[in-house]
C-alpha cells in the first residue's frame, strides 16, 4: 500500500535513474510534502542533504561519487579519487577529490568528506570524461590527465602515489602515451615527467 501511494513519484525517480536532488524532484512535479512522506515511510532514502534515492534500488556501486556529482555538478573528480576510479592506485581515498574552475566558490557539502582543488583554463577543461554511475552522469578526469595531475601535485598526494599510478598505467594495453604527453605539456611538467615515463615503458 505504501508503494502504491507513491507510485507516480517512484516512477519519476526511476525514469531519472533512481536518484534526484530535491530541486529536480520538485521540477518534475513531486510535491515537497510527498517527498518527505516518501522518506518517512522508507520509499526513498536521503543520501545527502537534498539528495534522495529510491530505497528499492540495489546498493549503489559508487555512492560517494554519485552524491558529489549531484551536489557539485560543476566539479570534476580528480587526483586520488580519479586514480581509484581508474584502478591506478592501492590507496583508499578518505575524501573525494574534486576539481573546480578557478574563481568558483567552494560549495558547502556536509557529506561525503570532500577536498577541493582549483584548476584554471585548459587544466580544468581538458581530459574530462563523463561516466554513468548508478544512473547519474559523473565527470571524472581521464586516466592520462589524472596521472599528470598527480605528478603536478606530487608534493600533496605523494611521489609514491604518482609512481604507483604510472606503473599501473604503463602496464595497460589501452594506455595513451600521446595523450599523457599532451597533458604533461599543458601542465608544464613534461620535462620533469619524461625520465619516469621512459623508465616505466
Amino acid at each position: 500500500m505504501v508503494t502504491q501511494d507513491f507510485e507516480r513519484e517512484a516512477a519519476l525517480f526511476r525514469q531519472q535513474g533512481g536518484t534526484l536532488r530535491m530541486a529536480e524532484a520538485l521540477r518534475l512535479g513531486v510535491r515537497r510534502s510527498a517527498l518527505y512522506a516518501m522518506r518517512d515511510v522508507g520509499v526513498v532514502v536521503a543520501v545527502s542533504r537534498g539528495v534522495y534515492r529510491l530505497a528499492s534500488l540495489d546498493a549503489p556501486a559508487h555512492p560517494d561519487l554519485v552524491t558529489v556529482a549531484m551536489r557539485v555538478p560543476q566539479g570534476v573528480v580528480c587526483l586520488i579519487s580519479a586514480l581509484s576510479f581508474h584502478d591506478l592506485t592501492t590507496q583508499v581515498p578518505h575524501a573525494i577529490d574534486v576539481a573546480l574552475e578557478r574563481g568558483k566558490t567552494k560549495p558547502r557539502l556536509d557529506y561525503p568528506p570532500t577536498h577541493f582543488t582549483w584548476f584554471s583554463g585548459p587544466a580544468f577543461h581538458e581530459g574530462i570524461e563523463t561516466h554513468l554511475l548508478d544512473g547519474v552522469p559523473v565527470r571524472i578526469y581521464s586516466a592520462e590527465k589524472t596521472v599528470v595531475d598527480c605528478f603536478r601535485y606530487r608534493n600533496r598526494v605523494g611521489m609514491d602515489v604518482f609512481l604507483e599510478a604510472l606503473r599501473f598505467w604503463s602496464g595497460r594495453r589501452d594506455r595513451k602515451v600521446d595523450a599523457l604527453l599532451r597533458y604533461a605539456r599543458m601542465r608544464h611538467v613534461e620535462r620533469g615527467m619524461r625520465p619516469y615515463l621512459e623508465a616505466s615503458l
